[in-house]
């Protein structure tokens, strides 16, 4: 039995048959990464889905995780160094061949808690219920072969910057260029850094229910790794928690799961009890449950998304939390200008559609399914979105423009446009409270506040206070 294969997810009385026995987490994670690599499926709802048939114990479920999402996030990377091992070319494999030399290499590679000779051993043990003596040679030469060559990736000499970062921490080329352009070479390379770290499970404190300091020293009490947020007042960050969604205090609705990023959104808002607000994409209703909980349940707050299944998931929410201030609808947010009385709101949250490229850390993916004409395209949506529902906001009130992105095409760039178009708003943003308590780290562009993913470990993500004159 391998490190991390730890047996516990078999069930009691289960056939010892192959055929019938379960699945061990680096079989798991196999069946994820090619289906992933053939289908184009997306790894956090196959592997969700997955693990609840796996009957794999916590651990055994944990390294799967670990598998999947590092294999995926290191791809260049892995893909560079096999080539030089594999005669004939990975893109000649067959796709599980391919897949599960991809995550024994991850395993050699990047997880030191595993022995490099169980990583192949297991390898080939899979290679062979899976194939034929053919291809478990193979594997196992290949694997072997690693294994002599030492310290992994040797890159050649005289790489570009961008390509010897894109090589090393496997980002797209044209990622790394755009991020060198925009930040520079040191940041870019932070960044991909960053994104190649395990994130953090950060909770949001529902505060019409509990104090963030008693919440935390509930959790402390009970013997988890609990810290406050350095980034957000109303964050606690749990360190080996497990899946907190699993926890009575989320079932009571004490708290929410939310990254302490986004957790800054609905505080640049400022809602107000009494208050009239809008949230014009609000799925799946994170931001617009906080806004919620600092109007303490007081005021009205229509929490909008153009699907009718996600505005149920934030009327599901709401229910959790206890909240009753908050309304759904279901529209185009483009036509909310025509549907809701102009000048009406308070506050307007528009937590724009967006390319996403600062949550790579949780959804790896998205690295390798984002274009540079999808940043282009999202931006002239993001300018129309905005430029109408600012129409709806009351003189002297207040909206927020945010992304989870770092392009500056999808932020700055769309502010400085609006502002430039409309003289009776202005730039409020560096006045907030969130910009004194982050200034000395994060970044200023555009009017907004750019919070980077190598800055606090938490998500990428691009805030602007726009106030509409009196």
């Amino acid at each position: 039995m391998s490190p991390g294969d730890s047996g516990k997810g078999r069930k009691k009385g289960q056939s010892n048959n192959p055929k019938l026995r379960a699945l061990t987490a680096r079989e798991v994670a196999l069946d994820v990464l090619v289906r992933v690599d053939e289908q184009g499926a997306y790894s956090n709802l196959l592997l969700n889905s997955s693990l609840q048939k796996s009957g794999l114990s916590r651990e055994d479920a944990g390294l799967a995780t670990e598998l999947v999402y590092g294999t995926i996030s290191r791809l260049i990377t892995l893909d560079f160094v096999l080539e030089q091992f594999v005669s004939k070319g990975i893109v000649k494999l067959q796709p599980w061949v391919r897949s599960l030399l991809r995550l024994s290499l991850y395993q050699i590679m990047y997880l030191d808690r595993i022995p490099s000779h169980a990583a192949v051993n297991e390898a080939v043990n899979i290679s062979k219920k899976r194939g034929h003596q053919g291809i478990s040679g193979m594997v196992n030469g290949v694997l072997r072969s690693v294994l002599r060559a030492g310290d992994l990736p040797v890159l050649p000499e005289n790489l570009s910057e961008a390509k010897r970062i894109s090589l090393q921490h496997s980002h797209p080329l044209w990622m790394v260029k755009r991020w060198i352009t925009e930040y520079g070479a040191e940041i870019a390379e932070a960044m991909c850094t960053a994104n190649n770290e395990p994130p953090a499970v950060s909770v949001r404190v529902n505060t019409t229910m509990i104090s963030p300091e008693k919440l935390l020293n509930e959790m402390q009490e009970q013997g988890l790794n609990a810290l406050a947020s350095e980034v957000s007042p109303y964050g606690i960050v749990v360190k080996g928690g497990g899946n907190m969604a699993l926890t009575s205090w989320y079932r009571d609705g004490y708290l929410s799961i939310q990254d302490e990023s986004s957790m800054l959104v609905a505080e640049a808002v400022a809602p107000e009890p009494g208050m009239k607000v809008l949230d014009c994409c609000a799925a799946p209703g994170g931001k617009t449950a906080h806004m919620a909980e600092l109007m303490k349940d007081e005021g009205y707050v229509y929490a909008n998304d153009l699907h009718l299944h996600k505005a149920k998931l934030i009327s599901d929410q709401a229910e959790r939390l206890g909240l009753e201030s908050i309304v759904t609808g279901s529209a185009d947010a483009m036509d909310l200008d025509s549907t809701c009385e102009h000048s009406s709101f308070d506050r307007i949250l528009l937590d724009a559609p967006c390319s996403g490229l600062g949550v790579i850390r949780r959804k790896p993916d998205l690295k390798w399914r984002k274009e540079p004409e999808d940043v282009a395209s999202i931006a002239a949506l993001q300018k129309g979105l905005l430029e109408s529902v600012s129409k709806l906001l009351k003189p002297g009130g207040l909206l927020v423009y945010s992304t989870c992105t770092t392009e500056q095409a999808e932020n700055g760039d769309i502010v400085t446009s609006f502002l430039d178009m409309n003289p009776d708003f202005s730039a409020v943003t560096f006045s907030s409270s969130i910009w004194g308590r982050l200034q000395e780290t994060a970044l200023a562009r555009g009017e907004g506040i750019q919070i980077l993913p190598n800055h606090f470990g938490s998500d990428g993500f691009f805030i602007s206070c726009l106030q509409r004159r009196l």
